[in-house]
């Protein structure tokens, strides 16, 4: 397993600890939209993107592109590492805390 896909995972049993969160892993290929984060989801209705990155892995101008895309249009979006992980807990966090405090 490559060290990107160890972050993958342990994104994956993040996110998989909370009811009512729904990701998928989009499949580019050749096919997709390049720049696409490598996970995205929705929790509580507030779409959230997650880049995976491993050690110091940098991201690039079109992932840099999307993710900004994804902020303007109101969703959430973070890049994480192996040692960064608590970052996906904190954004599910924040947006059950603006759900709450909304309705």
């Amino acid at each position: 397993m490559t060290p990107e896909a160890k972050v993958k995972k342990r994104v994956r049993a993040e996110l998989e600890k909370r009811d009512g969160v729904y990701y998928f892993m989009p499949a580019t290929g050749g096919y997709g939209r390049s720049g696409v984060p490598d996970i995205v989801g929705c929790f509580l209705g507030k779409f959230f993107a997650i880049e995976c990155k491993a050690g110091t892995g940098k991201t690039t101008a079109l992932q840099d592109r999307e993710l900004t895309k994804i902020i303007q249009a109101d969703g959430k979006a973070i890049v994480v590492n192996e040692n960064n992980i608590h970052l996906v807990g904190e954004m599910l966090n924040e947006i059950q805390t603006q759900v709450l405090h909304t309705t």
